[in-house]
């Protein structure tokens, strides 16, 4: 798998050291492993949840800006693992409202030896935090409606929303609730991924609300 790995990053002009691709492989493996039993994900080809997966989830990184991000709705840690392992610097915090997805993400933390993340069991509407975050990340959070409707007690006022999406949802972004402003819209390359990727980053406009 390393062989792959080092092809995928290769394309994806991505350098990475030798403990963070070990740490993405072991990732993998472990979502292989409980798979079956905990149904993290629908990707069963461990070559595959590298592309599918570990790809789409740090192409991003460069478009991120801070130092202190929340991943909603991560499920099995997506984005959010994948991430902390490339932004060591930074810190995650990953929410999911079930508590299966939660135990597996705290067990890869343990295995991974991961510093940077925290792991939460919540509902978004109802998760709080006094610290705000410098971005709120959703990689398969419904609409961007929904998003901002969710989680928009959780950025800073300077904080940004990230939003993974796969075609560009043009008629999501003109619909886009009045205190919310579309910053930008980036395509993304995933390496032997034939469909579209974008990410979407919104930022509060604090004068229309």
């Amino acid at each position: 798998m390393i062989t792959e790995l080092n092809l995928l990053l290769k394309l994806a002009n991505i350098s990475l050291n030798s403990q963070k691709k070990e740490q993405l492989i072991a990732y993998v493996n472990l979502i292989d492993k409980w798979n079956n039993t905990y149904n993290l994900t629908s990707v069963r080809d461990p070559q595959q949840i590298l592309i599918r997966h570990i790809l789409d989830s740090i192409v991003i990184a460069p478009y991120l800006k801070g130092e202190r991000f929340i991943d909603v709705g991560t499920g099995p840690g997506l984005p959010g693992i994948p991430l902390s392992i490339m932004l060591s610097q930074s810190h995650f915090t990953l929410l999911d409202s079930l508590g299966k997805r939660v135990r597996f993400l705290r067990q890869v933390q343990y295995e991974l030896g991961l510093h940077n993340i925290h792991s939460v069991q919540s509902r978004i509407e109802e998760f709080t935090s006094e610290i705000k975050f410098d971005g709120v990340i959703s990689r398969a959070l419904s609409s961007l409606q929904n998003m901002v409707k969710w989680c928009y007690h959780l950025p800073s006022v300077q904080g940004y929303f990230y939003a993974l999406k796969g075609a560009r949802p043009d008629h999501e972004i003109a619909s886009l609730p009045v205190g919310v402003r579309l910053v930008s819209i980036e395509e993304l390359h995933v390496p032997k991924l034939k469909s579209k990727r974008h990410l979407i980053v919104l930022t509060r406009d604090n004068s229309r609300v």
